[in-house]
């Protein structure tokens, strides 16, 4: 591990990414790629807000010393190197925290540790944003993800019992008007405390099986209540599988197709979707990705 220079304490104005700040710090051994990004977020955040006051100014020059010794710890590694590869693995780590959430929810199993993996795959989300603009669908993951986690927080502390699934999320502000509210009194514990099925590389090891498409946001309906299905006898369910180009089926790209670099990477990011789709059983999502990189490749267009 990168040996980082100490932060002085954290200016007020920097409210607001002091969550993203502590996940780094959570993540610095767990893995130093999502600590990187989220150092960058900080740092790239703290200048729109304030880069003049001398305290600002100061946070905000440690901290790019800190970014400058993990670029030098991380060397050549192509999630660093590479913004599209670094892209997917920011996306592809915030969604296995975002399903471990989501299938912890769907199961009935209200804790801290599914509160803390809702909101800090939000966290994640937004530091995604160092790569561009957010997709449609990473935006619906973070408001429903932000929601949820302080929905149950909010239940737990007042003794209620939260409803499992995207069930009351119908107001579309909803994420927003919790957002800085809620962010405040969720828990945090430290990275030593989380459970093996919370690391993102151990996902979907506790055994429990989700129905393809399960994770998706609050537009889709909820489990059935009070139909006693247990996490063992959960089953997926029939799910209708996108039309496939039969000129796909020909992967002998033509003589003058001229692939680059980023063309290389943008199909291994594709590849690494379908992956991660086919680890849930999404086959849905894997199939068209499949499709996206095979497309690519023969043709050199998406």
């Amino acid at each position: 591990m990168a040996t980082l220079v100490a932060l002085p304490p954290l200016p007020p104005q920097f409210k607001s990414i002091q969550h993203h700040l502590r996940t780094a710090q959570e993540h610095d051994k767990r893995d130093p790629v999502v600590a990187y990004y989220c150092r960058l977020y900080a740092v790239q955040t703290g200048m729109k807000i304030d880069s003049k006051t001398p305290e600002c100014r100061t946070f905000l020059s440690k901290l790019m010393d800190q970014l400058e010794a993990l670029k030098k710890y991380l060397g050549d590694n192509e999630a660093i190197t590479q913004d599209i590869v670094g892209s997917a693995h920011l996306e592809n780590y915030a969604l296995k925290m975002f399903l471990y959430a989501d299938n912890e929810d769907r199961a009935g199993r209200f804790h801290k540790n599914m509160i803390k993996s809702f909101y800090t795959a939000s966290l994640l989300i937004d530091v995604i944003t160092v790569f561009g603009e957010l997709t449609e669908e990473n935006m619906k993951h973070r408001k429903y993800a932000r929601w949820k986690a302080t929905y149950i927080h909010n239940c737990l502390k007042n003794g209620e019992t939260p409803q499992a699934g995207p069930v009351g999320m119908d107001e579309e502000d909803a994420a927003e008007e919790h957002e800085d509210a809620g962010a405040a009194s969720l828990p945090s514990p430290p990275a030593a405390a989380w459970p093996a099925a919370y690391d993102p590389s151990a996902a979907g090891s506790s055994g429990v099986r989700i129905p393809p498409g399960a994770h998706a946001p609050a537009n889709t309906p909820a489990e059935p209540h009070g139909a006693g299905v247990t996490g063992s006898t959960l089953q997926p369910s029939p799910q209708p599988l996108p039309a496939i180009d039969p000129a796909l089926f020909t992967t002998v790209s033509q003589g003058d197709v001229r692939l680059t670099a980023e063309d290389f990477a943008r199909a291994q990011k594709y590849c690494k979707y379908a992956g991660s789709a086919l680890q849930y059983e999404d086959v849905g999502t894997a199939v068209q990705n499949l499709q996206k990189a095979l497309q690519l490749l023969t043709t050199g267009k998406e």
